[in-house]
């Protein structure tokens, strides 16, 4: 039987990833000590990596696919074929973001304020290069780790990853300028990719990966309408695409069907009533594909 090895994120990105499996019908469970979780598919094996390695081992071949950010691709340098995407992280639903920060009582003001200084940072590589964008030599230290801590005393600034900020504000330190926005992406290596069942065994992963994240926070509403009310309440509904109206019995009557987001549902509800919907059935979503 032919197998897709596949690198799971491990680290900061390893349970929103398995949220996102599950809801596209994998389950992967995770072992202590163990860098090959188990999933219930047996023409998929799991590597659990880094992401910041993921791509390279992507491009070498020890994986045929993975999960990983855009950024640690850059940084890399790796030759991976981008299959799709997947805009997920460790916290919110939208890009991560790598900047350039400086203690709040920083005389910098803009990069080229940093010519001669030091710069630490998990991304030499993406900090290098951007600072060559910029005309600007500068030293760049690579950190270890706590690198919200190191300015002033052990580097004159930072670039640092955040999503929300609130680390970098913990820290008294103030965003100078965005290097980078990064997003979850799912790679292949390109001889895996050129093979038709492992190219095919990626995209149907990617499909249900795909439909179970724009299911997020949508729900399935049902109604029935009289048609002397049908226009009034579709002007109401915030469709999806187009709602889906169906005969009934009575010929006075009619079904709608469609798809609107969760958080519109508590005062969608109230102004359907009032425009005349009757027998509402709110349902969850699992998956929403094509």
């Amino acid at each position: 039987m032919p197998v897709l090895k596949l690198g799971i994120p491990a680290g900061s990105l390893q349970e929103a990833t398995a949220e996102l499996f599950a809801r596209a019908g994998w389950k992967i469970k995770f072992q202590t000590r163990s860098y090959y979780p188990t999933i219930d598919d047996l023409e998929i094996e799991c590597m659990s990596i880094r992401a910041q390695e993921m791509a390279r081992y992507v491009e070498n071949g020890v994986l045929d696919a993975g999960l990983t950010g855009y950024d640690w691709i850059v940084e890399t340098g790796a030759d991976v074929h981008e299959v799709a995407e997947l805009v997920f992280s460790k916290v919110s639903r939208r890009p991560v973001r790598w900047v350039l920060c400086v203690p709040e009582d920083s005389p910098v003001q803009t990069v080229k304020d940093l010519e001669g200084k030091r710069i630490a940072t998990e991304v030499m590589n993406l900090t290098t290069n951007y600072l060559a964008q910029n005309g600007v030599s500068a030293k760049v230290e690579f950190s270890w780790g706590a690198t919200e801590v190191k300015p002033p005393k052990l580097a004159d600034a930072i670039v640092e990853v955040t999503e929300t900020g609130s680390s970098l504000r913990a820290n008294n330190l103030r965003i100078v300028d965005e290097v980078l926005q990064s997003t979850t992406r799912f790679i292949a290596n390109h001889d895996a990719w050129n093979d038709p069942w492992k190219q095919k065994k990626i995209m149907n992963i990617v499909t249900m990966l795909q439909g179970a994240m724009e299911a997020e926070e949508k729900v399935y509403l049902a109604m029935n309408v009289e048609r002397c009310n049908l226009l009034n309440v579709i002007d109401i509904l915030p469709a999806l695409q187009k709602p889906t109206i169906s005969n009934l019995v009575d010929e006075t009557w009619v079904a709608i069907n469609t798809v609107v987001p969760s958080a519109s549902v508590r005062d969608l509800i109230p102004r359907l009533i009032e425009a005349g919907a009757k027998g509402i059935v709110e349902m969850p979503i699992t998956k929403i594909i094509g």
